[in-house]
């Protein structure tokens, strides 16, 4: 089953959009560029359909986002030249292998790192150096035991994070503009709260995501924002190029 909601988007324009976005390489470039046109769209929580005891339905929902629909969203279209890609790398970027149900799909942020492999890295360590922590966490379960998503199994994973203490100008300049940025998170069986995107804009970092303080998609200083977290994991775009599902399509617009 399939739900589209396009709201202030239609197809055609989202295909133009991508259009115009051609001739952007770079990933992160090509992030920041999408990520953009989301700026002002309205925050709603639970947008996807599917449980242990609801069918998955694949939902294309673009009339509003939370934080982690929002970088699904802009994953894909980085991936995609026509409507019609975005829909298909989506099913790609949410769900393992590609495959619609609500086991497969990508849950918590590290699963990306699992499951699309061939878009992003984990480059928490690579940033942090030696003021990243590594800890080993099981996913899922909570302090008394039971689940935070019943039908969903438990996974032992070790999740790398850099310390918001220890975040200082050096760790800043190895950030770049389309990181994938998750919110560390120090609860049992969460790897992280929240997710967005680092924006560099001269001397200035943001984090771009759907707030649900904002209840909007907005760009907040990112120094400020990280100051009380726990601390970030950082998820880096590959190469557009290196994807071969997308580079023969772009050399033929």
């Amino acid at each position: 089953m399939e739900s589209v909601i396009l709201g202030r988007w239609t197809e055609k324009r989202v295909s133009a959009i991508m259009r115009e976005a051609a001739e952007i390489q770079g990933a992160g470039e090509r992030i920041a560029f999408f990520s953009e046109k989301f700026l002002g769209l309205p925050y709603q929580e639970k947008t996807l359909i599917g449980d242990i005891k609801t069918p998955e339905v694949f939902v294309i929902n673009l009339s509003v986002v939370d934080c982690f629909t929002f970088i699904d969203y802009v994953e894909a279209m980085r991936l995609s030249a026509s409507f019609s890609e975005f829909k298909d790398n989506l099913r790609r970027v949410r769900y393992k292998s590609g495959r619609i149900t609500f086991e497969n799909r990508n849950h918590f942020f590290t699963d990306w790192v699992e499951s699309n492999s061939e878009f992003v890295e984990d480059a928490t360590e690579e940033i942090g150096g030696k003021s990243s922590i590594k800890v080993e966490k099981m996913l899922n379960v909570k302090e008394d035991g039971t689940y935070f998503l019943n039908g969903i199994a438990p996974k032992m994973r070790a999740v790398k994070y850099i310390p918001s203490v220890a975040i200082d100008d050096s760790i800043i300049s190895k950030l770049k503009t389309g990181d994938y940025t998750g919110i560390y998170s120090d609860i049992k069986g969460l790897d992280v709260s929240h997710v967005g995107i680092i924006i560099k804009d001269s001397d200035k970092v943001y984090l771009r995501h759907a707030s649900s303080v904002k209840r909007k998609v907005v760009d907040e200083d990112f120094r400020d924002y990280i100051a009380n977290k726990p601390g970030i994991v950082i998820l880096r775009p590959l190469s557009l190029f290196s994807s071969t599902t997308i580079a023969p399509i772009l050399a033929m617009l």
